[in-house]
């Protein structure tokens, strides 16, 4: 009878100890974040805050009268973005390689919704979609299914064990499915994002260990192109004004040259500690436009200084530092490939957007990751940084 009453015990508490099980996992899971990275990221996005609202808190046509319009929108992207982040954390990396076709099919079919009477122009860029009083860029989140797609396709043989490296007709069908929504998104047009994702797809064949020759070969037709792009025509007149501007800085300096000019103005002007927030003149004079986006470095140049700019630049480097440790500890092939495209997207966005505000690269309309303000960069961007952790989260696969 003893012996029964203590089986019956036992059965009695197991549930109890399946659910510790459970929670013990995530804890743990929880403790294997990359807390560096993860806090690296807030931080920005809190700085972020900061500059935008002290580059929109004076602008009354676009902030309708309200202060903290943009403060409280950035805030709420971000907070998005961070349950976009959670999501894709719990759901894993791994178990995402089912619905990437439908992910990839839905980033194209929004991607070419642009082109139709549902795209919106904004800043000369047809790229948005407009539902009521939210905007879309598809751009942003084709970025991330790009990378998903090449990843499941030149990893699955390798991983698999059939094959050591790539073969080369998977490596002519991942080119096939980057070049889709890079012709579509070319005919917006939106050559920033074109050219985030052609270093994307740089990155992502680097990292997954195809031959150099497609990556050699591949930055050759990129040049070629960029050639025959100029020569025939195909740029929008808002497009080449930008590059005479980038190339010429004194052509014009109240039309084309305007931009670049007073973003160098208000940079220098900051000194190494900066003017003080909201006091930067050129912020709050609005010399500076697309100042809460496209020119965000502008006021942590002016209001905070060298010492600011260099905070900003010091986080992003320890987001792609931990990037890259992910990316070499990770036993398989398709993680490799994941954070490989992410740190080439973020490296590349990165300087293009700081070099424009410092005369040192083409102006082309990209935001700063975690800091300019954007719904649909910020999610994305997020996004990007739950992969990171998945990967770093998740055990190698037992064999």
């Amino acid at each position: 009878m003893a012996g029964a009453n203590n089986s019956f015990s036992i059965s009695r508490y197991r549930p109890n100890l399946t659910v510790w099980a459970k929670l013990t996992a995530r804890d743990s899971m929880v403790r294997r974040l990359d807390w560096t990275m993860l806090g690296s990221a807030l931080l920005l996005s809190g700085i972020g805050s900061l500059l935008v609202w002290s580059a929109t808190r004076n602008r009354t046509e676009l902030n309708e009268g309200d202060p903290y319009y943009f403060l409280f929108r950035h805030v709420l992207n971000t907070g998005i973005g961070l349950a976009l982040m959670v999501g894709t954390i719990w759901v894993g990396h791994r178990s995402l390689r089912g619905a990437i076709p439908v992910l990839y099919g839905v980033s194209v079919l929004l991607t070419t919704a642009v082109l139709t009477p549902l795209g919106t122009t904004i800043n000369g860029s047809h790229a948005w979609l407009k539902f009521g009083g939210l905007s879309l860029q598809p751009a942003e989140f084709a970025k991330v299914t790009i990378i998903l797609g090449m990843a499941l396709l030149l990893a699955a043989r390798v991983d698999a064990g059939d094959r050591v490296h790539p073969d080369h007709r998977t490596v002519v069908m991942s080119l096939a499915l980057a070049a889709l929504p890079i012709g579509i998104i070319m005919l917006m047009p939106d050559l920033g994002s074109v050219m985030v994702i052609v270093v994307i797809v740089l990155g992502v064949l680097l990292g997954s260990g195809a031959s150099n020759r497609w990556v050699i070969g591949l930055i050759a037709s990129g040049a070629s192109g960029a050639v025959a792009v100029w020569w025939f025509g195909l740029l929008d007149e808002y497009q080449i004004n930008r590059f005479a501007a980038f190339a010429n800085p004194e052509l014009d300096p109240a039309g084309v040259g305007y931009n670049t000019n007073q973003a160098r103005i208000a940079v220098g002007s900051g000194g190494l500690t900066g003017t003080g927030l909201f006091n930067g003149h050129q912020t709050t004079g609005q010399f500076v436009p697309e100042q809460q986006t496209d020119f965000i470095f502008t006021v942590a140049g002016e209001e905070l200084g060298f010492l600011g700019g260099g905070l900003i630049i010091l986080l992003l480097g320890i987001i792609l530092w931990r990037a890259c440790r992910i990316a070499r500890d990770t036993t398989e092939l398709y993680g490799t490939i994941v954070a490989t495209g992410i740190i080439a997207w973020f490296a590349f966005q990165s300087f293009e957007n700081i070099g424009m505000t410092l005369g040192i690269m083409p102006v082309a309309g990209l935001p700063l990751p975690f800091v300019s303000y954007g719904g649909t960069s910020m999610f994305a961007v997020w996004m990007a940084i739950g992969l990171l952790q998945s990967i770093k989260v998740q055990r190698p696969v037992s064999a």
